[in-house]
């Protein structure tokens, strides 16, 4: 299977379908144009992939109607945009950010010279877009009404087609075969950049368009997930606990794996057994017309019968959505309210701490409108060792 072949355009079919449930969702919130500039967002609507996102100084933008689609681009794409039919509108600036926040105000007063129209930015949670406040002080200066457009397009964007999950499904198989090949190769007194970069390197091998910076923590206790994998070398008794991110097709692999240094004990054994089995019944339970605190509360019910001491709390989520971005609404929390609907991706990863062992499973399902689909094998059953 490996190395995947490139992963293929989005289909023309898939762009108007997108473009269509974001044309409702601005009906339904009384927004007339959407101007976007997070990189995913464009993405999202115009499959336009340019290697310019790696540079701040000549931004792309994209604005949204309900009658066009036109990308905002400096000069310096156009060879790249003109390559071949596209499915927008192109309009140019010269300059830099600050012309490329004018050219936006000049397009949209262009077509709502009485500035009647409502506009909504990508400005909000879980979206960092770029630009500047020219572009927010500049539209308000012509009389605009703007709002953030991020609940709009996170309820778009949430629900994914048959020809994402397939993208995702591809970049599980491409992460989970690199950690499985790297630790069975490991050895004690690894270090974890070493492993790190082992991985990465098999990621990439293996297809994957990207293989971001890896989390990657060897801990007996500790329990720093957070800080960038160093010099420590891999002892008997720790754990190693290792969070995805590569890109295939431009959706992120987002999953926890774990190994351990050593032969562990039993006690070891029964409790990955135990929080792994949970976590599979947990995903395998979900269905449409659940709410995400229903969930938890599912999850809950089942810890308490596992007979597990109490979970990882510093997080108050136990899952999430994943799509274009590695974490996404909706949050699988207590007392979130959000309803899950047939398309959504969901990633359900509860944590448990205990004597200095880590125990996490980060399985990823597909919701279809009778139950769910795996969209990457299912956490090993025996526990990895590395010896």
């Amino acid at each position: 299977m490996f190395p995947v072949s490139p992963s293929p355009d989005v289909p023309v079919s898939e762009l108007a379908r997108r473009l269509a449930a974001v044309r409702r969702e601005m009906d339904r919130d009384g927004v007339d144009v959407l101007v976007l500039t997070d990189q995913k967002n464009v993405d999202y609507f115009t499959d336009y992939r340019t290697l310019s996102w790696g540079y701040h100084s000549r931004p792309l933008f994209l604005l949204i109607d309900q009658q066009d689609i036109r990308v905002i681009a400096n000069r310096i794409e156009s060879r790249n945009l003109e390559s071949r039919p596209r499915a927008f509108a192109i309009v140019y600036y010269s300059g830099y950010l600050a012309e490329g926040a004018r050219a936006i105000v000049d397009e949209v007063r262009a077509r709502d010279p009485s500035a009647t129209a409502r506009g909504a930015v990508d400005y909000g949670q879980d979206m960092a877009g770029r630009g500047s406040l020219e572009i927010v002080d500049g539209l308000r200066a012509q009389g605009h009404r703007l709002a953030s457009a991020s609940d709009l397009l996170w309820r778009t964007r949430m629900i994914k087609s048959p020809f994402e999950a397939d993208l995702k499904r591809v970049s599980f198989a491409i992460v989970n075969a690199a950690f499985d090949d790297a630790v069975s190769q490991a050895r004690l007194g690894i270090t974890e950049i070493e492993l790190c970069r082992q991985i990465q390197a098999r990621i990439i091998m293996n297809g994957a368009e990207r293989a971001d910076p890896i989390a990657m923590t060897f801990c007996r206790g500790e329990f720093n997930y957070g800080r960038p994998p160093g010099l420590n070398a891999l002892q008997a008794g720790q754990y190693v606990w290792t969070d995805f991110r590569s890109t295939y097709g431009g959706y992120p692999a987002d999953r926890n794996r774990i190994a351990r240094g050593g032969a562990p004990e039993n006690w070891e054994l029964e409790a990955y057994a135990r929080t792994r089995a949970l976590t599979a019944a947990l995903a395998s339970s979900v269905r449409p017309g659940m709410t995400c605190g229903d969930i938890f509360g599912a999850f809950e019910r089942l810890w308490t019968d596992a007979g597990l001491p109490p979970a990882y709390g510093l997080v108050s989520r136990i899952g999430h959505g994943g799509g274009l971005d590695v974490t996404e609404p909706p949050s699988i929390s207590k007392d979130n309210p959000e309803i899950i609907r047939p398309g959504m991706i969901l990633h359900l990863e509860p944590k448990l701490e205990i004597d200095g062992a880590v125990f996490q499973f980060e399985e990823v399902i597909f919701v279809r409108d009778q139950g769910i689909e795996f969209l990457s094998e299912l956490s090993p059953e025996q526990l990895p060792v590395i010896n």
